[in-house]
């Protein structure tokens, strides 16, 4: 088992210092005189020593003191949390003992027991817990309130599941405190303390780590069932006791602001905190279901996406074109796919692209998943009236250039739309179709006049995310018959294609990252005559390859021969018939 003992020794002088504590923190410039005067005041009046009264009062973090007293006694010191601790060993020294000698038994190293103590100098009391043990004992610095603090939950009769917060540093993650209001007692009471504020912040700091997009908290009749949706794909990763579960619940809706009494309603919410120094976004969606709430939190993690189109993997053949469409100054420009198929951040890096200071650009989405400079952002808000389609229409009051709509649900929004990109503004939008020749007879099913969609429309892109191949355990393969003809192979290829086997850098997944696949059909006087006469989706297809276009199978087909990605996610993701 790892530690995470450190040495008094190997950082600070072990010269033997005659000044006090608080008189060295003072010359060091760690604290001022009137602050060591607070610490004296509590030392005094609460029995505190000295170092726990600068930590109580907040004037010294306990990493900044440890080391301080560390070197002074010539000790290794110790940051106590649950993950240090062996549940086995813990109880190696008697409850009874560990709190009269202010110890805690943290692992042991064959016949060599480390134990943390308020005072590890006791030559008696480290000579008794040898006799009482019948090991060696190690001894390691930490404050008697870290002991005390720690010391009731390492003898709960359930204390073994936290150790998965070993890897957890107490400022992994911090709650931005400006933008979020706590009620300190409701937290206490609702979520039980540390244990489930510690599982909460593990997971924050997993999902962020792993690059999960969302993570699923569900109820379930035995147990509580977490998940990570990593790669567009759902991943178990815990399943806490069944009882932890509305603690849970509790302590996320408190971050968020929602109403922790309203249980039989779906609530909204959202808190940002800073995870490894990276400043992320959690949207919070509650849920009532008949085992009780279920909550999902995207993860907004704006270190982890590009709004770039040079790094989006568009092949530079596509990105000619798509270039050219939004260099139109006008028209109907669409992303379409499925749900959690990259669209907001290819309308994000093509509004990167062609901002500037001399234009005006406004958006209006629901929700607003991140913030871009140069850019006025509007949230869709259905309790104000603030639709779509209504919020559409005071965009064109405010002279815009560019107008970003975050997807065009219903007819009303559909036309407004069009109407703005038929009166002089470049209009970006998503709409829910299989491939770019749909999204025609998309519109017209809305109700948009042939003529309207053939004079708006400046190009199409449609799009979908493959997961890529764990580079740590590809290995080669070839297609089954059926595999082959499904992917419009006419016999089996005989190239060896990829496929990953699965290990624990892929989290036995066999995949590990995404890339995005293309289809681009730029809107050419060809093609407005399609759409004009109504023509079906294989003239609009023959139209895109008369352009040198390319469809979501070909793209994601050739990703498959140059081992990028598999046969079987060529399946999954790329056929639209």
């Amino acid at each position: 088992m790892s530690t995470t003992l450190e040495s008094g020794a190997r950082k600070y002088s072990t010269k033997p210092n005659t000044l006090p504590l608080g008189q060295r923190l003072v010359q060091a410039g760690l604290i001022s005189e009137s602050e060591l005067e607070k610490a004296l005041e509590l030392h005094g009046n609460r029995g505190m020593r000295l170092g726990e009264s600068l930590v109580a009062l907040g004037l010294m973090s306990e990493a900044d003191l440890l080391p301080l007293i560390g070197g002074q006694l010539n000790f290794p010191w110790v940051r106590l949390k649950e993950g240090i601790v062996d549940p086995e060993v813990v109880r190696y020294v008697p409850r009874a003992v560990a709190e009269q000698y202010n110890c805690l038994a943290l692992f042991r190293v064959h016949d060599e027991l480390t134990v943390a103590m308020a005072e590890p100098q006791n030559l008696e009391s480290v000579d008794f817990l040898e006799e009482l043990t019948g090991f060696k004992i190690r001894p390691a610095l930490s404050l008697k309130s870290s002991i005390e603090r720690l010391l009731p939950r390492c003898y709960e009769e359930d204390f073994k599941v936290d150790v998965l917060t070993a890897d957890l540093e107490d400022n992994a993650i911090e709650l931005k405190s400006d933008e979020v209001f706590f009620d300190t007692n409701s937290i206490q009471v609702l979520a039980d303390g540390s244990p489930v504020i510690n599982l909460v912040n593990y997971l924050i700091v997993q999902a962020v780590r792993q690059g999960a997009s969302d993570i699923h908290i569900e109820p379930s009749q035995r147990s509580s069932v977490i998940r990570f949706r990593v790669d567009g794909r759902l991943r178990e990763v815990l399943k806490p006791r069944r009882d932890l579960h509305p603690a849970v619940v509790s302590r996320i809706k408190v971050m968020s602001k929602l109403d922790i009494a309203e249980q039989r309603k779906s609530q909204d919410g959202r808190f940002h905190v800073k995870v490894d120094d990276r400043e992320v976004d959690m949207r919070v969606s509650s849920l009532p279901t008949v085992l009780g709430e279920k909550v999902v939190m995207r993860v907004l993690d704006r270190s982890s996406v590009t709004f770039n189109l040079d790094r989006l993997g568009v092949p530079d053949r596509q990105l000619d074109t798509l270039r050219k469409i939004l260099n139109k100054p006008h028209g109907l420009f669409l992303v379409t796919g499925p749900t959690g198929s990259g669209k907001t951040t290819t309308l994000y890096s093509a509004v990167e692209t062609i901002k500037h200071a001399g234009c005006n650009i406004v958006t209006v989405e629901d929700p607003v998943e991140y913030q871009l400079d140069l850019v006025n952002q509007v949230q869709v808000n259905a309790a104000r009236q603030v639709t779509f389609a209504s919020a559409l229409r005071s965009i064109l009051r405010q002279d815009p250039d560019i107008i970003l709509v975050g997807e065009i649900r219903d007819a009303e929004t559909a036309e407004v739309a069009i109407q703005a990109a038929l009166t002089g503004h470049l209009v970006l939008s998503t709409l829910h179709t299989n491939d770019s020749a749909s999204t025609v007879t998309r519109l017209r099913d809305m109700g948009i006049a042939p003529y309207k969609i053939a004079a708006s429309l400046a190009g199409v892109v449609a799009q979908r995310l493959v997961r890529k191949i764990c580079a740590k355990c590809r290995t080669s393969h070839y297609p089954t018959p059926e595999q082959s003809l499904l992917v419009g192979y006419e016999e089996v290829p005989r190239q060896p294609f990829k496929r990953g086997e699965g290990c624990s850098v892929c989290f036995d997944t066999g995949y590990a990252g995404r890339q995005g696949i293309y289809e681009i059909m730029g809107i050419t006087p060809a093609v407005r005559e399609v759409i004009s006469s109504e023509g079906s989706q294989a003239d609009y297809r023959r139209e895109l390859a008369a352009q040198g276009g390319t469809t979501l199978l070909q793209e994601a087909r050739s990703l498959a021969e140059e081992g990028v990605t598999t046969i079987e996610e060529v399946i999954r993701v790329a056929l639209t018939d």
